[in-house]
């Protein structure tokens, strides 16, 4: 017995929005305990910033493809919906985080977070629309 759409639609861009939490905090979680990173809510050096930020980019990408994979309909709709909900949290971790401390970042961070928000869902749409395309061909 299929759910009724709305129901799936809220679970693919809930289960996206997990796959993006998950794999960004599971990797900070192994990166400071390999060491690569400092302890916790130390100031890091500029590169391991653009390494978060990088991560995070690809996961931001991984989590829409999910989210428009498992969409009943519409997938870039649902992926742009998860977009909307990253920009929501991301301003406000921006907004929690702003001038607390080198420990939370240059600000060019938060503010880069919220801008790779919109591309990287719609890259992740994307690629699951070109992916459902090549397969009505076949």
């Amino acid at each position: 017995m299929n759910p009724p759409n709305s129901l799936r639609s809220t679970g693919a861009v809930l289960v996206g929005l997990i796959v993006i939490f998950v794999l960004s905090l599971g990797t900070d979680v192994v990166l400071h305990t390999a060491g690569i990173y400092p302890p916790w809510f130390t100031d890091m050096a500029p590169s391991l910033w653009f390494l978060s930020f990088a991560y995070r980019a690809v996961y931001g990408i991984l989590g829409a493809y999910v989210t428009a994979r498992l969409a009943p309909s519409l997938p870039m709709r649902h992926a742009m919906i998860l977009a909307g909900i990253g920009l929501v949290l991301s301003t406000l971790g921006a907004i929690g985080t702003w001038n607390k401390g080198p420990e939370f970042g240059p600000h060019w961070y938060p503010l880069s977070l919220i801008a790779q928000t919109i591309p990287c869902c719609w890259i992740g749409a994307k690629l699951r629309l070109l992916q459902i395309s090549k397969e009505v061909l076949v």
